[in-house]
This record gives structure tokens, C-alpha cells and sequence, in this order.
């Protein structure tokens, strides 16, 4: 009833139709396996309930109900039902009227992580949903990001802001990426409102390093005026095996594990401060709603490393586009998509190397920076150095001979010996870049409401 907003119509007794997504089902089953789970969990009526679509690699599926009573009896009987020990969710999905949209329309899908940002993302969903048609505005905590491409997925042509820290922003590319073959606009460039702790990606695409309480209404006008431009992504395989000191591989750990980054991967000093920093927060999640505190946590846990020392070179052997490269005394090993690493520093770099490009979002490379210690991190996020530089490549493989940490775009975990191979991931994305008019204007937005509308407003 909050979300919905009431037109008088002319009642031409059109036929009952609810969409319902259901979700956290087991990923990757057959069709006849999800019809016999649904057949099983919800009881479903055949003659009112049939499957509309089927998203495997989300573990979800839709239904289309010809009968209020059952939608509303599978909603809530769902929203009750565990599957493989996880609960399933149900959401209903809206429906987009085609035919009222015009030619020239390009809608906004927006996602807002309410969990980040302390509770200025739970203020942006509730303000985004008085601008806009509520029913375009999407909490991500519920559902996940499939809930609103799966309503968009016959809009021939949107655009996406995501309302969230970088992770937030990898979550949405990712489900992106394993649906858009099912989507009629299968590239929608994305927009971002920085409401994480680094926002490394929102910085270099001029968002900002932060949430500012901006206007709303401003933040829609600046995505209807940014620029498209295309960012690489990465697949990152890493497969655990136990490797012997002659680097022959004696055993399988554990089965081969697959991830996608958009902006970095570390391994060593950096990847362990952020495990800490990870650990510290999930012990005490409440105390970690602010940007601040969050940095200051970072630096606590950093300090506490002063001390330690860990000779990477004798843990790696790394290769790039096929050559050896030797590594240098270094601590920690950082593989850069984006010019901005952790909160904002130049890792890389600006003096000018003949024998490096310059390094660019869309290039198809990937830089690869040695740190010596927490100390050479702290004076890079000062800006009083930058790192090593090792080499420049698009495909990288790297052979472990002991337990290390790792971190891909913030998210870190100990990772068993074994082979990693980097890789680039299929198509670049489509990202918004704010225009730098846009960008000199944010300091001196209008407050008193009579700023004007984003010239093409309809469209959002």
C-alpha cells in the first residue's frame, strides 16, 4: 500500500495476472527439477500457476497466477519455506505497460542497498520512491538485484543507478552479466550514489568518494547528464591444489572456485588487513555504519601489521601474457583494473614509463603493483609514494605454494595453494560517468526546490 500510488481508470475487466519471483531455490537445476521443487514446497495449482521464465544460475523462478487468492496464499507459503537449509523469498513483480512508453523514454531502474551508508541508504530508498514510480525503486536486501532486470526485462532501452558501496555495484554487474541474454537491452549503463566505505569505482567515475546528503532530484538530473563509457571486467579462477616445493602439484583441495572483478585483486599485506577489518565487522556489525569509523578500524588493524613481514617472492611465481616475471622483496601483490585503490590512492601512479601505457579502464590490461609492507600502504593512501610497478598484461597466472590471503574488490578470504589464472570476462560493461559540468556544479546545488527538471524527466 506504501508503494502503490491509485489512478481512476476505465474498467475494461482485464484478466488477473500476478507475477511472483521466487528465489533462493538450489542454483543450476533443470526446469523439470524447479517444477517438481515449486510442485512439492508450494503446492501449486496448474490450472492457475504456470512458470514464465526460469533464471538457473540465480536459483529463481517466476510465476504468472491467474487467481489473487493463490498468489497471495504462494507469497506468503513461500516466504515461510526453506529449501536446502535457505528460506526462499518471494516478491511481487510489477508490471511495465509497454505501450505508454514512448520512443524516446529511457527509464531509470534504481537499487538501493539500505544496509550501507549507515541510514542514508534507507533515507535515498524512501526519497527515490516519492520522486519516481515506487515501483521502479528496488530495496537489493530483498531479492537481490534480479527482482528489478526481471521487471525491466522487455524495456528496450533503461539505465541503472545502484545506491551503494563498490560492492553493491559487483553484485548488480554480476547478476547483470548471468542475465542479459534474457534481457531485450542487454548492456543498461550504470550509474552509482557512493554509499560505501573505499567507493574506489565511484570515485574515478566522478561519483564522488562519499554520500553528501545531496538533493535526490540533483542526483537524478546528473545521471540523465552523464556519460557512457565502457570499463573491462575480470574472471578471476582460482584452483586449490597442494603443491610441493618443486612446484609439482600433488593433490586437489578443493573444487576450483570462480569469481569476477570489476576493480582489483590483492594478495598478501593488503588482502589481510581487509580480512581483519572483514572479521571486526562481522563480530560487530551495529558499531560499523560510518564511513569515518570505518577508516579509522582500517587503520587500527593496519598498525597492528607494522611488524609483520612476509616474503611474497619465495610464496609466487608470477606470469604475464605468458612470461615469467620476477618479483621483487614485497609483501603484498595488487592486480589493478581502475586508477583508485583503497579509498581513493594512485596506486600505480602518474611519471610517465616507456615501457607501460597509460593505464585506462577499457584498455583490456590489468597493472600489476608490488607494497613492501603497511608502512609503503600508508604512505601510497597519503599520496607521499606510490607502489612498485612489475608489469602490464591481460592474462595473468600465478602458482602458490602456501596458504595466502586474498581480497577481490574488498572481499577477502584465505585462499589454499594452488594455480590462479586471470582472465578477461566476456563483453565490457556500459558505466555512467558524471559530466565534469555536473561535477563543478554538485558544490552549489540549488536548495530551494525551484532548481529545473531533468530536461528529459519522463524518462526516469
Amino acid at each position: 500500500m506504501n508503494q502503490t500510488r491509485f489512478y481512476i481508470v476505465q474498467n475494461r475487466n482485464r484478466p488477473v495476472q500476478v507475477c511472483l519471483l521466487i528465489g533462493g531455490f538450489p542454483p543450476l537445476l533443470s526446469k523439470e527439477e524447479y517444477t517438481q521443487l515449486i510442485q512439492e514446497q508450494l503446492t501449486m495449482k496448474s490450472h492457475l500457476v504456470t512458470i514464465s521464465h526460469i533464471y538457473a544460475s540465480q536459483g529463481a523462478v517466476a510465476l504468472q497466477i491467474s487467481c489473487f487468492s493463490e498468489a497471495e496464499r504462494i507469497y506468503m507459503l513461500a516466504k515461510d519455506t526453506t529449501v536446502s537449509d535457505k528460506t526462499l523469498c518471494s516478491l511481487v513483480i510489477p508490471e511495465i505497460l509497454l505501450d505508454k512508453l514512448g520512443d524516446d523514454v529511457c527509464p531509470l531502474l534504481v537499487f538501493v542497498n539500505p544496509k550501507s551508508g549507515g541510514m542514508k541508504g534507507r533515507e535515498l530508498l524512501y526519497n527515490f520512491r516519492k520522486l519516481l514510480n515506487p515501483h521502479q525503486v528496488f530495496d537489493i536486501s530483498n531479492g537481490g538485484p534480479l527482482a528489478g532486470l526481471h521487471t525491466f526485462r522487455e524495456v528496450p532501452r533503461f539505465r541503472v543507478l545502484v545506491c551503494g558501496g563498490d560492492g553493491t555495484v559487483g553484485w548488480v554487474l554480476g547478476v547483470l552479466e548471468a542475465v542479459r541474454h534474457k534481457l531485450v537491452c542487454r548492456e543498461p549503463p550504470i550509474g552509482i550514489v557512493p554509499l560505501g566505505t573505499g567507493n574506489d569505482l565511484a570515485r574515478i567515475l566522478r561519483w564522488g568518494a562519499g554520500y553528501s546528503s545531496e538533493e535526490p532530484h540533483h542526483i537524478l538530473t546528473c545521471v540523465d547528464e552523464a556519460d557512457e563509457v565502457l570499463m573491462d571486467r575480470w574472471t578471476i579462477l582460482l584452483d586449490a591444489q597442494d603443491i610441493s616445493e618443486d612446484g609439482k602439484v600433488n593433490d586437489f583441495l578443493e573444487p576450483p572456485k570462480i569469481v569476477q572483478m570489476n576493480n582489483y585483486f590483492g594478495l598478501g599485506i593488503d588482502a589481510e588487513v581487509s580480512l581483519d577489518f572483514h572479521l571486526a565487522r562481522e563480530d560487530e556489525p551495529d558499531k560499523f555504519t560510518s564511513r569515518f569509523h570505518n577508516k579509522g578500524v582500517y587503520v587500527k588493524v593496519g598498525l597492528q601489521k607494522i611488524s609483520y613481514t612476509r616474503s611474497l617472492h619465495k610464496e609466487l611465481q608470477l606470469q604475464v601474457d605468458a612470461q615469467n616475471i620476477p618479483l621483487p622483496n614485497i609483501e603484498g601483490l595488487i592486480f589493478l583494473n581502475i586508477p583508485s585503490w583503497g579509498s581513493g590512492a594512485d596506486l600505480w601512479g602518474s611519471e610517465v614509463d616507456s615501457r607501460y601505457g597509460k593505464p585506462s579502464i577499457d584498455d583490456g590490461l590489468l597493472e600489476v603493483v608490488g607494497v613492501t609492507g603497511v608502512v609503503h600502504m600508508g604512505q601510497v593512501q597519503s599520496g607521499l609514494r606510490s607502489g612498485i610497478r612489475i608489469a602490464q598484461g591481460n592474462y595473468i597466472r600465478l602458482t602458490v605454494s602456501k596458504p595466502i590471503p586474498v581480497q577481490v574488490d574488498g572481499e577477502p578470504w584465505i585462499q589454499p595453494p594452488g594455480h590462479i589464472i586471470i582472465s578477461a570476462a566476456g563483453p565490457k560493461v556500459r558505466m555512467l560517468r558524471k559530466s565534469k559540468q555536473k561535477q563543478k556544479k554538485s558544490s552549489s546545488v540549488v536548495k530551494d526546490g525551484r532548481s529545473e527538471s531533468p530536461s528529459s524527466r519522463d524518462g526516469h
